[in-house]
């Protein structure tokens, strides 16, 4: 788990860097959602770069596409593709590694950054499982703010309906979005309340913590007969405090001075990790 935690402020580094030299992104979510990627596709997920055509491997939507930046650092480290040609080309013009997740890219199942779709896709995926008796499962990380398109519920409701136990759908919950609080912009507690009453299995745990991450993975393939949400209670801006709970983050390339601290920030959690 301490060698999860370490990769994930590692990867948050490559972020940080890969923002700077694309001069821009939404480095916020990013922070935020890094430690469910990596527990998703370095100790949960079957998806590698030798089975990507397997009709049998993991599925994985990046619903929240704005967040590509930690996407594209999780499947370098992963192999799809070399890190150095992501770092290079990121936001360039006529790049294939553009501001949200490309699916003429190795590893990338489904265009998105139109809030709202990954989870509609991901039932479809799920029940495709289902019908082609298969035994893969399908994943789907979506923004807290997202969760304010209406597409969001009526995939909740076909999920229930079709008791896709397949389905693990997860709520990067950092309460903030481009224009603020999320309560002020569309109140939504309680979210473990909202998702039970449309029948789903509903986990709720720090999404910060590799452990609590990695215990409701296993909890969710555990459960049969209906979906599964994790409501992942994170802090946008994880890593360092110039960043933490800050709105602006949603959006920002650190200044010098700010690229300083956020990357001393960020070795000193990562570096602490071994001296636990």
């Amino acid at each position: 788990m301490k060698k999860l935690a370490a990769l994930a402020y590692e990867l948050r580094e490559d972020v940080v860097n890969m923002v700077v030299e694309g001069k821009g992104g939404h480095i916020g979510g990013d922070m935020s959602v890094m430690d469910i990627l990596v527990s998703l596709y370095f100790k949960e997920m079957n998806i590698s770069p030798e089975n990507q055509e397997s009709a049998d491997r993991d599925r994985f939507i990046m619903s929240k596409g704005h967040s590509v930046e930690a996407y594209y650092a999780v499947l370098a480290r992963k192999g799809f593709f070399p890190k150095d040609e992501v770092m290079r080309k990121f936001s360039r013009f006529g790049s294939p590694y553009i501001g949200h997740p490309n699916n003429k890219l190795p590893g990338i199942e489904m265009n998105s950054g139109s809030l709202g779709h990954g989870l509609p896709v991901s039932v479809g995926m799920a029940l495709a499982g289902k019908m082609d008796h298969r035994d893969y499962r399908v994943y789907t990380v979506m923004g807290d703010g997202e969760l304010a398109e209406g597409s969001v519920w009526e995939g909740a409701m076909a999920a229930s309906q079709y008791k896709l136990d397949n389905l693990c759908a997860v709520v990067d919950r950092n309460r903030l979005q481009i224009s603020g609080s999320t309560e002020d912009v569309m109140g939504q507690d309680s979210q473990e309340e909202r998702w039970a009453s449309f029948g789903w299995n509903v986990l709720s745990v720090d999404g910060n913590c590799m452990e609590e991450l990695c215990d409701a993975w296993a909890a969710a393939r555990a459960c049969k007969g209906r979906p599964t949400v994790v409501i992942a209670n994170t802090v946008k801006g994880c890593g360092s405090a110039v960043m933490e709970n800050k709105a602006p983050w949603h959006h920002k390339v650190p200044g010098e001075e700010e690229y300083a601290q956020i990357m001393k920030d960020l070795k000193e959690r990562r570096e602490a990790l071994y001296h636990e």
